[in-house]
């Protein structure tokens, strides 16, 4: 038998500490998050997807009656990354999650935008920088790896 340890690192910042520009992405977020598409649920998730040359691209959950056929914030600003700037790299997303128009503690990405964020570093041959915004902290990563570091990949297939 073997046995592997894996580690990973996660800074906390409080949202003061944050840059000018991370301030920018999380104000952003929040706004984005209050126009989700959320009436089940009420909990409304924004997301920012920051790409090499600085532009951003902005996601909500988006619900529906049908569950699961919605998609979450990350995967919706992933996604529009990928389709509206398909050569750009992405090199931060920044995620918060509101309800009842309060900014919660911070919330980690679900399994399948783990999987998704994976395949978007391994596409662009780059980490991703997560900063993971609640209402008086910050969780950061440097890579989705810290997220999922036994993710599906092309050897399982």
């Amino acid at each position: 038998m073997n046995t592997k340890t894996i580690e990973i690192t996660v800074r906390t910042f409080r949202t003061e500490e944050l840059s000018t520009e991370e301030k920018q992405w999380r104000d952003i977020a929040v706004a984005v998050a209050e126009q989700a598409y959320a009436p089940y649920s009420g909990f409304r998730v924004g997301a920012v997807a920051v790409l090499a040359d600085s532009t951003l691209v902005t996601g909500n959950n988006q619900e529906n009656m049908a569950s699961p056929s919605g998609l979450c914030a990350e995967r919706v600003a992933l996604f529009g990354a990928g389709a509206r700037y398909p050569k750009a790299p992405v090199k931060a997303l920044a995620v918060v999650a509101v309800r009842d128009g309060r900014v919660l503690p911070s919330i980690a990405p679900c399994g399948a935008c783990r999987q998704v964020l994976q395949e978007t570093e391994r596409r662009q041959r780059q980490p991703v920088r997560i900063l993971l915004c609640g209402c008086e902290e910050v969780r950061c990563v440097d890579s989705a790896a810290a997220l999922l570091p036994l993710s599906f990949d092309q050897m399982d297939m």
